[in-house]
């Protein structure tokens, strides 16, 4: 059975940072396009950013050159850098898995509480 369990979430003054990360048990997922998502309360869940098998990445426009996604297959684990951090990027931050045709696997989410 796949698990992605993230972590590093927390409550930081606007401007600081953190870095979250996405463990993945049960299989190697070096082969999977990794992606992070943020859910806000009220608002629609979106991709924040994607890194692929091959170590291309893709971010929304709102976090280029704050966030920094990367990933170490060694450790099955993802991160997501965040810096800069803004009141508006509060939000419940999860990880999922992208197979060849959908999101496999999915986390539960760690929340991230920006204050102003």
């Amino acid at each position: 059975q796949v698990q992605l369990v993230e972590s590093g979430g927390g409550l930081v003054s606007a401007g600081g940072s953190l870095r979250l990360s996405c463990a993945a048990s049960g299989r190697s997922l070096s082969n999977y396009d990794m992606n992070w998502f943020r859910q806000a309360p009220g608002l629609q869940r979106e991709l924040v950013a994607q890194i692929t098998s091959g170590g291309g990445t893709y971010y929304i426009d709102s976090v280029k050159g704050r966030f920094t996604i990367s990933r170490d297959n060694a450790k099955n684990t993802v991160y997501l850098q965040m810096n800069s951090l803004k009141p508006e990027d509060t939000a419940t931050y999860i990880c999922a898995a992208q197979g060849q045709f959908s999101y496999e696997y999915w986390g539960r989410g760690t929340q991230v509480t920006v204050s102003s």
